[in-house]
């Protein structure tokens, strides 16, 4: 009885999402062509980080918010780097749920790109812009989100927030660490939805839908070998060049192990069930002793981001030495783009690192304080993640949902941080435009039809979180 019990929760929590839609059905024709002015205008707002310039991107939401009677507030460390929070009331019976998105982006070299990158030009069935998928994408959903819950007076259980955030591309203090540390009254709530997942499909049928519920976390490192300094005629032993050359090469053959988390070991188990045979074979191995180090050279060597999700990955980007040709330097600095699990032991890694150099006149040194804090992973098991899986099947049919460990990182980490459960969505990318186009590339673009369809999947996804039942 117990079981048959189980079953039938289960059950109403897979289906209240789809439920919650069919009780406030759309025209999304009309939604589409409203959300396509909403997201061309954002991205022909140039918010390059730096210099930022996001207020001119909150000016055009709060009049667009305002006109639809939706109640938001401007806060801003930096005047020309607002941030916006709007809000629409629940009853109260259940926390808020915040849908953020960042209103700046990354810069462009403009003669790389075919096309203005901030005419948000439309060709061949996609948008091109920079911007087009990190995040005004996000930006725009939400916003357009915000106005159909207000336009059809949908009750709610839980307040909805959004949150048009700065400073996300690597300026967060004037951003989601201001909103944070000074007005978390204003966007207190029990989840997020944010940039950070998407999906794939192949030959037009949806695969999954990934959800990330954690991330790897930023720790800039260098190593600093010292030497003597002296004339470049006269060799010597103590150069720091070469002590550093050689302290790079050992760092570079060597890679923390392995170590899965509940997020990486559901999604190469989830993965596994739509792969081929010879991908399924690798992914089922993975922790299999007899397997593991050959399915792991397989992803090193072919499979890049799956290789990263395995561990803590320490990768040399940068190297200062010397002046002068004929000037042997007494210093040599390397940066290494360090990204640790969320739960690493920066001391332990840092003394492993030492260890594998074994040259004491080469430091290993953390090299910024502060960051995006660790924070514990999202739940697998929540009300929230639930929604989240039926609105894949109900907005993408077929697909299944991926929990995911981001390589990269968002300004989730601040929230996760705080309590808050947060999950990273997006639209769903054809498999062929997975390496081209995306985010932070030349003549960055997204597909128009995807942006439609992940509207569908927000939509689908908060009224079936925060509609009253």
């Amino acid at each position: 009885m117990h079981f048959a019990v189980s079953r039938f929760a289960a059950f109403l929590a897979a289906g209240c999402c789809a439920l919650a839609a069919d009780r406030f059905p759309v025209d999304w024709t009309k939604v589409n062509a409203e959300l396509l002015e909403h997201y061309t205008a954002l991205l022909r707002i140039d918010t390059s980080n730096p210099p930022g310039n996001e207020t001119k991107a909150v000016t055009y939401l709060k009049g667009v918010l305002d006109r639809a009677g939706i109640s938001n507030q401007v806060f801003a460390l930096d005047p020309e780097r607002a941030n916006l929070v709007a809000r629409l009331k629940g009853n109260g019976s259940k926390r808020p749920i915040i849908v953020m998105g960042h209103t700046d982006v990354v810069g462009v070299q403009r003669e790389k790109w075919s096309v203005d990158p901030f005419a948000a030009l439309r060709k061949d069935g996609y948008v091109y812009a920079r911007g087009a998928m990190d995040d005004k994408d996000n930006l725009s959903t939400g916003l357009m989100l915000m106005l159909l819950l207000k336009r059809m007076n949908i009750p709610l259980d839980r307040d909805v927030i959004y949150v048009a955030e700065a400073g996300e591309e690597g300026t967060s203090r004037v951003g989601i660490e201001f909103l944070v540390s000074q007005h978390w009254d204003a966007i207190d709530a029990e989840y997020a939805l944010a940039e950070g997942g998407g999906g794939s499909s192949r030959d037009g049928k949806p695969r999954y839908v990934s959800v990330s519920t954690t991330e790897k976390v930023p720790r800039s490192t260098t190593l600093v070998s010292h030497g003597v300094a002296g004339h470049g005629s006269i060799p010597r032993l103590d150069n720091a060049v070469i002590r550093l050359a050689n302290a790079v090469a050992k760092i570079g053959a060597w890679q923390p192990p392995m170590r899965l988390n509940d997020t990486t070991r559901a999604y190469f188990e989830r993965l596994a069930t739509i792969s081929t045979p010879e991908e399924r074979d690798r992914y089922n191995n993975l922790t299999n002793p007899a397997r593991s180090e050959e399915v792991q050279k397989y992803f090193a060597q072919r499979e890049l981001r799956n290789y990263s999700m395995l561990r803590t990955s320490v990768v040399p980007t940068i190297i200062k030495a010397g002046f002068r040709s004929n000037v042997i330097p007494s210093e040599a600095e390397a940066t290494l783009d360090v990204r640790a699990l969320p739960d690493e032991d920066m001391e332990k890694l840092y003394a492993e690192m030492r260890r594998v150099i074994n040259d004491p006149n080469v430091e290993v040194k953390s090299t910024r304080a502060g960051g995006r804090p660790p924070g514990l992973p999202s739940r697998l098991d929540s009300e929230m993640f639930r929604v989240l899986e039926a609105a894949t099947k109900s907005t993408y049919p077929g697909a299944i949902t991926l929990p995911e460990m981001l390589t990269g990182a968002t300004d989730m980490a601040q929230l996760r941080a705080k309590g808050v459960q947060s999950y990273g969505i997006g639209p769903m990318i054809a498999e062929k435009d997975r390496d081209i186009g995306g985010a932070h590339t030349d003549d960055e673009r997204l597909q128009e039809s995807a942006l439609y369809k992940f509207m569908e999947f927000l939509w689908n996804a908060v009224t079936g979180i925060a509609a009253t039942k």
